[in-house]
């Protein structure tokens, strides 16, 4: 049985501190049956943030391998930024494509909007399909070029198996986009 349940009071916010990309604030709370707790959690730019899942044609997708800070690693995932002040979602999605794998999109499709850990993060990620790709590159803020690996759609399940394709986000985006398109393919 589900039911409402009645969201906690905020009785206190306090920032800890500050980086560039990221605010980590402390949130003193009382939940409705008097129970009190103190929790940190990490406020994005609040703009959000896309991915989206290039189709070079009905059984080929586009990915991206480029280094992560994170792991210190090189990982492969779809192409994904943040939205820029004054930009929708589907117009940063689209200059994110032509900024890491040179194409835009004529026709951008809404897939779902996901969160990351949010008992700990506030952001949002905008799923995106991007078919009727055309070629046209835009200067980036990545610090070298990215390689763009094409791969079939139909073997998704040799990407999944592959080492470096493990970022939960574009797990999530290449699973929700099989379902979108059909799912048998």
């Amino acid at each position: 049985m589900t039911r409402n349940k009645q969201l906690p009071i905020i009785t206190k916010r306090e920032e800890v501190a500050r980086s560039k990309l990221f605010s980590i604030e402390r949130i003193d709370l009382t939940f409705s049956n008097g129970v009190q707790r103190e929790y940190e959690r990490m406020q994005g730019a609040g703009r959000g943030a896309v991915m989206i899942v290039p189709l070079l044609d009905k059984d080929t997708i586009l990915l991206v391998r480029e280094y992560c800070a994170g792991t210190h690693t090189y990982e492969l995932g779809f192409p994904k930024g943040l939205i820029d002040k004054g930009e929708l979602a589907e117009q940063a999605a689209n200059r994110e494509l032509k900024e890491e794998i040179g194409y835009g999109s004529d026709n951008l499709i809404h897939v779902q909007q996901v969160t990351m850990a949010p008992a700990f993060f506030s952001a949002t990620m905008d799923i995106f399909i991007a078919q009727n790709l055309y070629q046209e590159w835009l200067t980036g803020d990545e610090p070298e070029p990215l390689d763009v690996v094409p791969w079939k759609l139909s073997e998704f399940k040799s990407l999944l198996a592959q080492p470096d394709f493990n970022e939960a986000r574009s797990i999530a985006a290449l699973m929700l986009v099989k379902e979108q398109l059909g799912g048998s393919q």
